[in-house]
């Protein structure tokens, strides 16, 4: 039940964002509004406000806002040409396209920034257990040692030491320990290790033999910093959802780790049983991921509207109805096809028990 309920909320809160961001900006720049849908297909349920009919339909794996004039090949009215979509500005149409990615990149931010504000609970250096020959060993640290510099730099979280370290192979580092009250310094040359990035690629990295002693520090921002980081922290995983589909297509990323409904209703339980922060956090991260996709120069997609505009904006016109409405079926094809796809691994997951039983 937690896993349908989150995944409901979860989809829900997304979809909602992306459709208010296309309908909020619409309605700023006075192109009318028929209709503004939280899913496709058969309607549920609807109330009409003005000339906008708000809507719950059956399918729930997506939404839109249906426009004036929005249609190629749309008949509009003489008193509804003002108001029309396709009447617009080039500048003014590309900016009601791309209100809705913007606004789920918009919405990350915010909740990097609001958790960045009221703390992040972060391990600090304290060591947990220690290899047995590793480079720490070998230098004599003990569990329950704090490391509290490298190189004379201080440190106090857990992801600063380790990002020194790994970039340290085959380097000496004068590291700065403090055990019970004392503080000394150990000189330590991390061990090249070959590991495996996110993407599956091997990577070398340095490594000392140490893993976290599990204290946890709460780490607070102020909140012109907190929103800063906020957008910092948006615009990397945006840049690492990017660099993820460019390895798929490169088949670096195996096509099996696409994953559709199924795979994102699992994740969102899971993220939801394990705290209210850590799915607020997830929330985040799928709606970076859907805004990014969204931009893929897929027709149908507002990536595909945006690049009929680019090429508009080049031949100085449109392109033809007919263009348009094969280049719509070839997108809506690739969709399908993707999104079978992507149940079908789904599936598989289930069927082979990842599903039930994680990775």
């Amino acid at each position: 039940m937690t896993t349908i309920i989150s995944f409901i909320v979860l989809l829900g809160l997304l979809i909602f964002v992306h459709e208010l961001g296309h309908f909020l900006l619409a309605k700023r720049l006075g192109v009318g509004v028929l209709k503004f849908s939280l899913g496709f297909g058969p309607k549920l349920i609807g109330k009409k406000i003005g000339e906008t009919e708000y809507l719950i339909s059956a399918l729930p794996l997506g939404g839109y806002v249906k426009m004036i004039g929005e249609d190629p090949g749309e008949i509009v009215s003489q008193e509804d040409l003002q108001r029309s979509f396709q009447n617009q500005p080039l500048l003014r149409r590309t900016a009601i396209v791309l209100a809705g990615p913007v606004f789920n990149l918009l919405l990350a931010a915010f909740i990097f920034s609001v958790i960045f504000m009221t703390g992040v609970p972060v391990p600090n250096t304290k060591i947990g257990d220690i290899v047995k020959e590793s480079p720490a060993a070998i230098a004599d640290l003990q569990k329950g040692d704090r490391i509290v510099a490298i190189d004379g730099t201080a440190l106090d979280k857990w992801e600063e030491m380790v990002g020194i370290i790994q970039k340290s192979a085959g380097v000496k580092l004068i590291i700065t320990v403090e055990r019970e009250g004392t503080r000394f310094d150990v000189p330590i040359i991390p061990e090249k290790k070959t590991t495996k990035n996110i993407f599956g690629e091997d990577r070398d990295i340095g490594m000392i033999g140490v893993a976290s002693g599990g204290e946890i520090i709460q780490e607070k921002t102020s909140p012109p910093k907190a929103i800063l980081k906020g957008f910092e922290r948006t615009i990397d995983i945006s840049v690492l959802t990017i660099v993820g589909i460019v390895k798929l297509i490169q088949r670096i990323v195996p096509a099996d780790s696409i994953g559709g409904p199924i795979l994102i209703a699992q994740l969102a339980g899971e993220q939801a049983s394990a705290g209210i922060i850590n799915f607020i956090l997830f929330t985040a991260v799928i709606s970076i991921n859907l805004g990014v996709i969204n931009l893929l120069p897929i027709p149908i997609l507002d990536g595909g509207h945006l690049l009929f505009f680019i090429i508009e904006a080049i031949r100085r016109k449109p392109l033809s109805i007919k263009i348009k409405e094969i280049a719509q079926q070839i997108g809506l094809f690739i969709i399908i096809a993707l999104m079978i796809f992507a149940f079908y691994n789904d599936i598989m997951r289930f069927l082979s028990g990842k599903v039930l039983n994680g990775p």
